[in-house]
Parts: structure tokens; C-alpha cells; sequence
């Protein structure tokens, strides 16, 4: 790894240097009018939680008839509430018009949000418009689950001189029904992480929730998955937001809810602790590697009925066969308490491996057959 690379940034910010405590944004979805920020941005300063104010100045929303945000006039006001509170604020910009403004303005940070993240020359026009301004740039996940979209946008930031860098995970866009707006999809910045693990991380609960109910669970996993903190959006009356109202909860709702999280330490300084931990994973390798052998094993039996099929002229794909091993290995599954979504994804993916298997083997006509 160059050190060029994100592995070369300082954490901008990890609770485990800071006495235990997260990393806190927070604010309302959009800035909406003088009086309602700085009211907002007191109280939210009263909690001693808030470490950064958030306020969206620019929106941009799926249709042409929401609230688009109040454009470069609230700018000013983010300054008012910075002084009357004294934290820090931050936005999200678009363009490079944004970033210009921005700076002028004397904001103290920026975030790309999930919309601009998945576009590269936006990205690039942003890195651009930043050289020379080493400023605060944290950079959501793009909409689509897409790891290296959103690594390219820090790598893209980076080179333009950026070194305070952090990632926000919002959870992604999905079909199908959901209790989430937004999927979590926790292996994607689990991935992130593992690739650039000095990266801050930050988790966006309000985002990936749509919904006030379910901020509190993904809060606590997001700090049971060593995130550095947390985007959470407040408003004095967020029943009547103008944007993401069933989202948002008040200063004090936000206090009480944080006050319920229990951050816990990723080591322990107790020996009997450490030695079972130890005992515990053993086993668990033990099992990985039994796994592993049983599924070479099945992939040889893969081949085998490869070859078999390819000598009979049958296609690779049977629908009936998988729709079979579906139903049957779920009900398997299920009964020694694995969930279906798991097993289901275990499938495709072993299904998918198999399918490899029998095609490289169908492609060796010409060349005779390999060994089995």
C-alpha cells in the first residue's frame, strides 16, 4: 500500500481516543428558517453531547415539488448558530458552486451526500474545487451498494489534498419490502473498514431507518460494530419538518435515547476473559476449516455431475433441482436456527460456485476431460 493511500490518513476521529465517547453530528434535516436553527442548535448544544452541527442548505429530493432546501440564504444563519451554540457546522454540497459558497461562508465542514457519491465526475469537480482546503470532508455511501464507488470518492478526495476524511454509512437502496428505508447492509462498511481501517466511520441511523421507532437499534449496532460515531437528525418540532419528518426526534428525545446505548470496549484487560475468548474462537476455526473441506468436497461431486451432464448433452440448470435444494435445505436450516435470509444467500452463492464449476467443465469438450 503507497502511502498515497487511505491507509496513510490518522483517524479524524475514534471514540476510543476521546474518553469512550462517539462522535456526534446532529441537527435538522434541512435548515429551514434563522430562528428555527439557532433554537435547535441551543438545545442541541444544552445535551453536551453534539460535537458537530448538521443542516442541510441545498436538498436534493426525488421530486420536483419537495422542498428543496433555502439555497445560499441559510448559509448565514449556520454562522449565527455556530455562534450563539459554539459548534461547529456542517453541509452537504453538490458542486462546486456549493464548496465556493461554502468556504466563503466560512462553514466548517462538508459532506458528498449518497446522490453525488455515486457520480465520479461530480466527485472529481468537488476534489477539485477543494485543492488547497484542507477542510473536514465526511462522504456518505453511494445510493446503490456499491464498495467502490465509495472508495473511489475518498481516494478522489484524498489526492486532492484532504487529509480530515471520514465515511458516513446511510444504508442502501433496495427492492422488495424492508422495515428500513434505506437497507444497512452492514458488510459493505465492514468492508470499508477492513480495506482502510484507520478511515473514521460514522453511522447515519436516520437515513437507513426512515423512521424514529428503529433509531435506537441501529445506533447500538452501529457502536457493537466499532463505528466512531454517529449522523442523527433533531428538530424542535419534527412532526412538522419540511423534510424527513418521520425521521427526525427532538433534542431532548435524541438525549435520552443516546443515554440507552452502551458503548462497549473492543478489548478486555481480563485474563480469564482473554483465555476463553481464545478457547471459543479455536473451536470456531476448528469448524470454519470442517466447512471449508466439506464444501471443496462438494465442489468435486460439482465436477463430477459436470462431466456426467456434459457426456449426456443436459443442461447445466435445472429449475425443479434448485427450487428443491431452496425448499428443503431453508426448512433445514431454519430447524437448527439459522435465518432464512442467511441460508438463502449461502445458496445462491454455493449455487453460484457450482455453476462455475459444471461451465469449466462443459468448456473442456474439446480438450478432453479433467481429472476427477
Amino acid at each position: 500500500m503507497s502511502d498515497n493511500s487511505l491507509q496513510a490518513i490518522s483517524p479524524f476521529y475514534s471514540k476510543h481516543d476521546h474518553r469512550g465517547q462517539p462522535l456526534l453530528i446532529s441537527g435538522s434535516c434541512s435548515v429551514e428558517s434563522e430562528q428555527q436553527y439557532v433554537q435547535t442548535a441551543l438545545a442541541l448544544a444544552k445535551t453536551g453531547r453534539v460535537q458537530w452541527l448538521r443542516g442541510g442548505i441545498w436538498k436534493p429530493r426525488t421530486r420536483p415539488d419537495a422542498f428543496e432546501g433555502v439555497g445560499a440564504i441559510g448559509l448565514p444563519w449556520m454562522i449565527d448558530a455556530r455562534e450563539a451554540s459554539g459548534l461547529p457546522v456542517m453541509t452537504e454540497v453538490a458542486n462546486a458552486d456549493h464548496v465556493e459558497l461554502c468556504l466563503k461562508h466560512g462553514i466548517n465542514a462538508l459532506w458528498i451526500g449518497a446522490r453525488t457519491t455515486v457520480n465520479p465526475f461530480t466527485v472529481q469537480e468537488i476534489a477539485d474545487a477543494l485543492r488547497g482546503v484542507d477542510i473536514p470532508v465526511f462522504i456518505k455511501n453511494p445510493v446503490n451498494p456499491d464498495l467502490s464507488l465509495w472508495l473511489g470518492a475518498l481516494e478522489r478526495l484524498q489526492r486532492a489534498g484532504i487529509t480530515q476524511l471520514a465515511a458516513i454509512h446511510r444504508g442502501f437502496s433496495h427492492l422488495g419490502d424492508s422495515i428500513y428505508r434505506n437497507k444497512p447492509m452492514w458488510e459493505i462498511p465492514i468492508a470499508l473498514r477492513t480495506a482502510y481501517p484507520n478511515i473514521t466511520l460514522i453511522c447515519d441511523p436516520s437515513h437507513i431507518c426512515g423512521r424514529r421507532d428503529l433509531l435506537q437499534r441501529v445506533a447500538q449496532k452501529a457502536m457493537d460494530l466499532g463505528f466512531d460515531g454517529w449522523m442523527i437528525e433533531s428538530h424542535l418540532d419534527p412532526d412538522n419538518a419540511l423534510s424527513d419528518a418521520a425521521q427526525q426526534i427532538t433534542p431532548e428525545t435524541l438525549n435520552a435515547m443516546l443515554s440507552e446505548i452502551e458503548i462497549r470496549s473492543p478489548h478486555s484487560d481480563d485474563l480469564t476473559f482473554t483465555h476463553r475468548l481464545q478457547s471459543i474462537r479455536s473451536r470456531i476455526d476448528k469448524v470454519d476449516e470442517e466447512i471449508i473441506h466439506l464444501i471443496g468436497k462438494r465442489m468435486r461431486i460439482t465436477e463430477e455431475l459436470g462431466h456426467f451432464k456434459r457426456d449426456e448433452s443436459v443442461t447445466i440448470f435445472q429449475i425443479d433441482r434448485w427450487k428443491e435444494i431452496l425448499e428443503s435445505r431453508t426448512m433445514l436450516a431454519e430447524q437448527v436456527g439459522l435465518s432464512k435470509e442467511f441460508i438463502t444467500q449461502y445458496l445462491e452463492q454455493l449455487h453460484k460456485e457450482s455453476i462455475r464449476k459444471q461451465t469449466k467443465v462443459m468448456n473442456q469438450r474439446d480438450s478432453g476431460p479433467t481429472s476427477l
